[in-house]
């Protein structure tokens, strides 16, 4: 007697035009106009766009200055990630009142396992329509979810239930897709064979070459002629993905890996000094979020992208874990000395890495003595009072005294200039909120 295949209870929750949705909550008045959300200066681009902008051709990663003129109509937006992250999390909390087993992707989709809920709330389908109802009704945003046996097709299932703009207009979406045991293969076959996780252009230029355009054709070569041309890890993984085969869990604690902030300048820096002080800004911003979430790292890492789009990193890996600003900056700017920024500097971002938990490390005899070179007891004590301090009056209330000066202070926010300097990005940061 064969086996019964298992019934979807994956969740895949996505959703829609986020950070727009979430801006005409705010602006009503904006509702069914092109608006697009992201960096609005000459280097910026789109981290969102309405389905009316959509319909012009404008999607997400598109450089700004094309966006307009794809939509010259079109309301842009700066992006406010401190509102994103605080929906986000109101979001997350909707869907772990149905199942603990929430592995959240980014701010605005995450997969559920709703296996052992289904006796309290019902069946992996009604739990879908449970979930889009009540964040509709909680929150006035709308999402998709696909719902299947495996995390792969369940992400494939929420994008066929989304809406679908085009030129003529916006087709409603189904808004949940199920994607039953008996009906994978048909599903997933005539698609792209760019639907698949791990096909990116130079796969796609690997798979031309043996005639493979849909996920069916890739199904239908033996998988040794998949791994000769893509190698044993990635040939099999996609192999086993044509064939409908993924058997990744939702894993709902994600451990943190690494924690930075990068920005693009509205204007090339060539000056290392000016650098120095960037780095200063970002460090301390980073330094706090580290801190925030209760960890420390070791490894401090610097990225550079030059003007002709050349990008490179350095790190370094320091002996006790830090977090302090102070710290993260000191070797952020060590490895900068190293490069040459005349070229000129587009990009400039820190980050730390090798995380472990706990914000605090063990003392050295020469912290003890003043003298240690990743940081002393006096600046942790320090450290503790600013948070303390930042905690009741805000980001800018105390700052390095680096980033001071005739025209205010600048403090760094998590999210700010993630999509691209704004046309207002400096004022803004000059006069903090």
């Amino acid at each position: 007697m064969s086996e019964e295949p298992a019934k979807p209870a994956i969740l895949h929750v996505d959703m829609d035009a986020f950070f727009v949705s979430c801006e005409l909550r705010r602006r009503p008045e904006l509702r069914g106009l092109p608006v697009v959300v992201g960096g609005t200066g000459n280097r910026g681009v789109v981290a969102a766009a309405s389905y009316e902008a959509r319909m012009h051709g404008v999607h997400s990663a598109m450089p700004s200055v094309r966006a307009r003129r794809l939509c010259p109509q079109a309301v842009f937006l700066p992006g406010d990630h401190h509102l994103y992250g605080q929906v986000s999390r109101e979001v997350m909390d909707v869907f772990r009142s149905y199942t603990p087993l929430v592995e959240p992707l980014s701010l605005d989709e995450a997969f559920l396992d709703v296996a052992g809920a289904e006796r309290l709330h019902g069946t992996a389908v009604e739990i879908a329509h449970a979930i889009r109802a009540e964040v509709l009704e909680r929150q006035q945003l709308r999402c998709s979810v696909g719902v299947a046996r495996t995390k792969f097709l369940a992400k494939l299932g929420s994008q066929a239930a989304k809406p679908v703009p085009s030129p003529a207009g916006i087709e409603p979406g189904l808004g949940v897709k199920v994607i039953a045991a008996d009906e994978e293969i048909a599903f997933l076959h005539p698609l792209p064979v760019e639907a698949l996780w791990g096909v990116g252009p130079a796969t796609r230029r690997r798979l031309d070459r043996l005639a493979v355009h849909t996920v069916g054709d890739l199904a239908a070569l033996p998988e040794e002629t998949v791994v000769a041309a893509l190698g044993r890890a990635n040939g099999r993984h996609l192999h086993q993905l044509a064939h409908a085969i993924d058997p990744r869990s939702v894993e709902p604690d994600q451990k943190l890996k690494s924690v930075g902030h990068e920005e693009t300048f509205a204007a090339d820096h060539h000056r290392r000094d000016t650098l120095r002080r960037e780095l200063v800004r970002m460090a301390d911003a980073t330094a706090a979020r580290l801190r925030d979430s209760g960890f420390a790292g070791r490894t401090v890492t610097l990225k550079i992208r030059f003007g002709d789009f050349r990008t490179i990193t350095r790190s370094r890996t320091v002996p006790d874990a830090v977090a302090s600003g102070a710290a993260i900056a000191r070797v952020a700017k060590e490895l900068l000395d190293g490069v040459d920024p005349a070229p000129g500097v587009r990009l400039l971002g820190v980050s730390v890495s090798g995380l472990v938990e706990g914000a605090t490390r063990q003392l050295t005899l020469d912290d003890v003595s003043g003298s240690g070179a990743s940081g002393t007891a006096a600046w942790d004590d320090a450290t503790q009072a600013v948070d303390r301090i930042r905690a009741r009056f805000g980001a800018g209330a105390v700052v390095p005294a680096t980033l001071a000066g005739p025209d205010g202070i600048r403090v760094t926010r998590r999210g700010d200039q993630q999509w691209g300097p704004d046309d207002v990005a400096d004022s803004a940061r000059r006069n903090p909120r």
